[in-house]
């Protein structure tokens, strides 16, 4: 019986194959464009990289939003030469593109348009240099941005943003998003250590933007392609700046009643004249969920738990970090730790890198906004937001970049009960106006993308996002590149509730 029901399983598949190739070649313009297009392709990567059964797309559809696109065809390139190569044949064709990294994006940035071609970089993961007398490495696109510190650190090198997602998303998405991370704070997101890169335009053509030195004459090219969300072009190799490993590092967790204490703490510490590595906050909700997988001795009544990591020569954090834990103290906490050891900072920091995933004992989903508002405003903000929570009755844990008041506020919910997706938005739109209207920005990290373009018009007026597409026509005329992101469209990519015909749009 067992082996009847393998052998039907697999004729079941062959022939749900062989329809979904049929849908594919048949749902475009012209069927037998569409087979020569997949059969040149094949040409440039290898038959086996690329994907276009559905097995092997429905894994493309998502990336960490809440948005869902199923793109035509996947293609994993392992050269600069292919990535050029696929892309002047979707340019001759008029196939949309989007690059995609490890897919941890929460702006909905990977996600393909209908038909469109998804280049995953996972097989373009290579340290090509590192080149400690110049204090740089140079990289593939598909490298993992934990992986390239781990690497440099046995030179002493260290590779200093760290997106809460560092284990897993890769340096070429880390450019498209310009992310940031908890020591942002003190050492600027992606843009402030990518010194060159080679790129591939939507015509296939490639180009260097930058070089190696620290400064380069004439426009800053890289700085306005790095956090272009992929509309620009495709960078194939990446030549960052390291940094030393610091002498001294410690860390101090203060938890507090209430997220208005905490907020205090970090008034105070900056009202010290201090700048930390990292001023991290995570409030009550999220550390439940923390509890819930991985308890690390919070306190089940904390409101609120602040960590600061201070780096530097020894006896510059010694007297720096007297400073901190009094400004600490005198915020009214519950209770104040300090960790010196690496193994005792890696625990204080497991709770903050590994709240977000600790949210899915809380519910299935969360729709995570990426919003701004200035250090000043941080105790009125969340107020507004936790109003917002208890209007649309919706939990929102707060996990946040408390020092430079980039707020991740996680809108929890079960996208299977109906409606509740479109309440999720509406709330999240809600969340980013508070922001707004407090001074702040649409994003601190995450990127516009999909999520947050028909918001756009909260920050910007016609004529300011005529010449942002005027800068993005100068790279990409035909708009080919990860089109539908950015501007406001009125175009979503939400999960449908029919999925759409695959195919290529040729």
């Amino acid at each position: 019986m067992a082996r009847l029901l393998v052998y039907y399983h697999a004729k079941f598949l062959s022939y749900f194959r062989r329809a979904w190739e049929w849908c594919f070649l048949v749902s475009s313009l012209a069927p037998g464009a569409a087979a020569r297009f997949l059969d040149e392709l094949k040409a440039i990567v290898g038959e086996e990289y690329v994907y276009y059964h559905p097995e092997d797309l429905l894994v493309y559809e998502y990336d960490g939003s809440i948005d869902r696109g199923l793109p035509g065809a996947v293609v994993l390139p392992i050269s600069t030469d292919e990535v050029r190569r696929v892309m002047a044949l979707c340019y001759r064709e008029g196939v949309p593109v989007v690059g995609r990294g490890s897919g941890t994006g929460l702006s909905g940035g990977a996600i393909a348009p209908p038909g469109g071609v998804q280049i995953s970089f996972s097989r373009m993961d290579r340290i090509l240099e590192v080149d400690t007398e110049n204090r740089t490495a140079t990289v593939e696109p598909g490298v993992i941005n934990l992986d390239l510190d781990n690497h440099v650190h046995k030179f002493g090198y260290r590779y200093a943003p760290d997106p809460s997602s560092q284990k897993a998303c890769s340096l070429g998405g880390n450019i498209a998003e310009n992310s940031g991370g908890p020591h942002c704070l003190a050492y600027g997101c992606t843009t402030n250590h990518v010194l060159g890169m080679e790129v591939v335009l939507e015509d296939g053509s490639v180009v260097n933007l930058g070089g190696t030195a620290r400064e380069t004459p004439g426009y800053d090219l890289r700085g306005v392609f790095t956090g272009s969300e992929g509309t620009f072009g495709i960078a194939t190799c990446i030549t960052v700046r390291l940094l030393p490993l610091p002498e001294a590092v410690k860390t101090f967790m203060g938890v507090f009643p209430d997220v208005d204490s905490a907020c205090t703490a970090v008034s105070a510490v900056i009202g010290h004249g201090i700048v930390p590595a990292a001023l991290e906050m995570i409030d009550a909700l999220s550390i439940r969920a923390v509890q819930n997988v991985m308890d690390l001795g919070y306190p089940e009544d904390a409101g609120a738990v602040l960590l600061i990591e201070l780096e530097g020569l020894q006896e510059e954090v010694e007297e720096i970090g007297i400073e901190v834990e009094a400004a600490l103290w005198e915020s009214g906490p519950t209770l104040v730790r300090t960790a010196e050891e690496a193994s005792d900072r890696e625990r204080l920091w497991a709770g903050r890198k590994g709240a977000l995933g600790a949210l899915g004992s809380l519910a299935p989903n969360y729709y995570l906004v990426d919003g701004v508002a200035p250090r000043t405003k941080l105790t009125e903000v969340l107020r507004e937001v936790a109003a917002i929570s208890e209007r649309y009755s919706i939990p929102i844990a707060n996990v946040f970049h408390a020092g430079d008041g980039n707020l991740h506020p996680c809108l929890l919910f079960d996208e299977r009960q109906p409606g509740a997706l479109e309440t999720i938005i509406e709330a999240g739109a809600e969340v980013m106006k508070v922001c707004i209207d407090a001074g702040g920005a649409l994003t601190g990290e995450h990127g516009v993308g999909l999520e947050k373009k028909e918001l756009m018009p909260l920050v910007y007026t016609d004529e300011d996002m005529d010449a942002m597409r005027r800068v993005r026509d100068s790279f990409a005329p035909h708009n080919r590149l990860n089109p539908g992101k950015i501007f406001p469209d009125g175009t979503h990519y939400h999960p449908p509730a029919r999925r759409p015909e695959p195919g290529l749009s040729i």
